[in-house]
């Protein structure tokens, strides 16, 4: 059938491959603390590493595509199994809505290997084939969508907060952290790669529309809008990373859709800083608050007073929290930087519409800082008086670990960008170009 064992590495693929190092190694010290099923745990764990790896390295379509399934398989476990709130019906959503998005690549893997009857599903070998700009147009947002549903785009984006939601930790870190990029990486490397003539003006317009990059980019930045806040109206700590992931994913796409250097450039360092960053929110939230006070409701942590309990705790969520607002020094500001500069040169309108996701970011992030750990509000005597009120357990070593690694990450590459964008703009240059690795 003309299929390869073909695994390649540009810069693209080399970051985001270091993303999943750095998310994979601060998951296991996040999941020191797993007693059932220890060893099933870290099988499920690492396989899905594996499938995601395979994903960043594979220049076959269809070994991309086999990678792409390998990893939906663990997740579903690794949620159902030692998840939390709703955990098999977020694990469900996340199963079917991932299989539907394969569903929709898979049409478009077999419909393009019968269009360049080049008998190879080499990806290199697909974009020379001769793909008629026609077939290009109805089979780009076919493939776009079908990545594009795992990216958590709008309004495609509901299984990503339930699914973080009920995911035991390391799983939200990875879910949020990789997999999602998973799905970001397809749409830039197979959508925008293989069909470059899907993205041409349609000829026509309608509600002002007048082509699949607009379409995608008010997706985008609806979503960017949308997560932001929803996000300010949630009452369940996790609830609110969740869908600040849907809105700092809405950056990736938006960069994307740019089709310009520095927007593109700006979308794949995005997905290296959000990784790093929700890898490192989830984190605080799930391991090292929720598994001490066995609640993520504001209402209960307000009265906890964790800024003095759980200090640590507290100053990890400041330094994460600013740096998903964006603030300089943080390689958030970087990427979402190069995305807004990028979309201005696109539209002016797209960057004035992610404008106000960037303020209703800030927003939710600050509102959350105070209710879970600068909170006023006193507990009742009854609450007060309970067994264990007092005593919250130590910060471990491996919990340190975990967030100097990340915390550290996101600082380096805020302060000397260069070390990732030296590797990434090359390797956007050639896919503009339409060449191949770099």
């Amino acid at each position: 059938m003309g299929v390869h064992f073909l695994l390649a590495a540009d810069g693209i693929s080399r970051v985001l491959v270091l993303l999943t190092g750095l998310a994979a190694v601060a998951g296991v010290l996040f999941s020191w603390n797993i007693e059932l099923r220890t060893n099933q745990f870290f099988a499920f764990f690492l396989a899905l590493i594996g499938g995601v790896y395979g994903v960043f390295l594979s220049f076959d379509f269809f070994l991309l595509f086999v990678f792409y399934e390998i990893a939906i398989v663990p997740k579903y476990f690794l949620i159902a199994i030692w998840g939390s709130t709703r955990r098999e019906y977020g694990a469900m959503k996340l199963a079917l809505y991932s299989f539907v998005g394969s569903a929709m690549v898979l049409i478009g893997l077999l419909a393009s290997y019968a269009a360049t009857g080049s008998h190879s599903t080499a990806l290199i070998d697909l974009a020379h084939g001769g793909l008629s700009p026609h077939f290009q147009m109805w089979c780009f947002p076919l493939v776009f969508i079908g990545f594009a549903i795992l990216a958590g785009m709008w309004p495609f984006h509901t299984w990503a907060p339930t699914g973080h939601v009920a995911a035991p930790t390391a799983a939200s870190m990875i879910l949020a952290g990789v997999i999602m990029k998973l799905g970001a990486y397809g749409c830039l490397r197979v959508a925008m790669g293989l069909y470059p003539h899907g993205l041409d003006p349609w000829g026509f317009t309608f509600l002002g529309l007048g082509s699949w990059r607009d379409v995608f980019a008010v997706l985008a930045v609806i979503g960017i809008v949308y997560g932001a806040l929803v996000a300010l109206a949630q009452t369940d700590f996790k609830f609110v990373i969740g869908y600040s992931s849907v809105s700092h994913m809405g950056f990736v796409l938006l960069g994307l859709m740019t089709l310009n250097q520095i927007g593109e450039t700006g979308a794949v360092m995005q997905m290296f800083s959000h990784g790093i960053i929700a890898g490192l929110l989830f984190a605080i939230v799930g391991r090292i608050v929720y598994d001490r006070t066995h609640t993520r409701q504001f209402g209960d942590l307000e009265k906890m007073h964790l800024a003095r309990r759980l200090p640590f705790a507290a100053w990890a969520f400041v330094i994460a929290g600013v740096a998903s607002m964006g603030l300089p020094g943080f390689s958030g500001f970087v990427a979402e930087l190069e995305v807004l500069v990028g979309a201005w040169s696109a539209k002016p309108w797209w960057t004035v519409v992610a404008g106000v996701g960037i303020v209703v970011g800030v927003a939710y992030t600050w509102r959350a800082l105070q209710k879970a750990f600068f909170s006023d509000r006193l507990p009742t005597p009854e609450e007060h008086s309970k067994e264990g009120w007092h005593t919250l357990g130590a910060i471990t070593w491996p919990e340190v670990a975990g967030v100097t690694l990340l915390g550290a990450a996101t600082l380096l590459v805020g302060i000397y960008p260069h070390v990732l964008l030296g590797q990434i703009e090359p390797a956007v240059k050639a896919l503009l170009a339409g060449g191949g690795l770099q």
